[in-house]
């Protein structure tokens, strides 16, 4: 296998940008909740842990990428207060939770085992994530896998 070659600048990747977006701990955790149904400011901060600072900041950036939409409710004799939703692309965003739970499962649960399953409601087989092409083939072996990078043009006007 040749070694690749040095690149002059930071490639230009979707991961990239994906991370600036929820490539945090708290960013994740947070669409985790929303996407359990917990939609609350105070339900997610209890659930996930998060200080209000960071929690206020995360929820924020999520809603500025479209990942998240904050919605009024109120309660009766209380004040308006704000719940938040995913959006159709924050439901996108499933299988990257369901692929980070199914790789702790395997690698981090040690001898207790995982702390949750989850299984298709229409059958009650566990659900996993796998390489799939628009053909249909099960790639399990991701040397199988080759990316074809955009020209420096394509990508260049792309980014405008």
């Amino acid at each position: 296998m040749t070694t690749p070659p040095l690149l002059e600048q930071p490639r230009v990747c979707s991961i990239a940008r994906a991370l600036e977006v929820v490539g945090e701990r708290w960013a994740l955790l947070v669409i985790r909740e929303v996407s359990l149904g917990v939609r609350r400011f105070d339900a997610i901060q209890a659930a996930t842990g998060a200080p209000r600072a960071v929690l206020t900041d995360r929820l924020a950036g999520l809603v500025r990428a479209g990942a998240l939409e904050r919605v009024s409710y109120r309660e009766e004799g209380s004040r308006t207060r704000w719940e938040y939703r995913l959006t159709p692309a924050g439901r996108e965003l499933a299988p990257v939770l369901s692929a980070l739970r199914q790789w702790g499962d395997r690698h981090l649960s040690g001898e207790a085992g995982p702390p949750a399953t989850f299984t298709h409601t229409g059958c009650g087989a566990p659900v996993r994530v796998r390489h799939v092409c628009d053909a249909g083939h099960v790639i399990d072996d991701t040397r199988m896998i080759s990316a074809v990078a955009e020209s420096t043009a394509s990508a260049a006007s792309a980014e405008r």
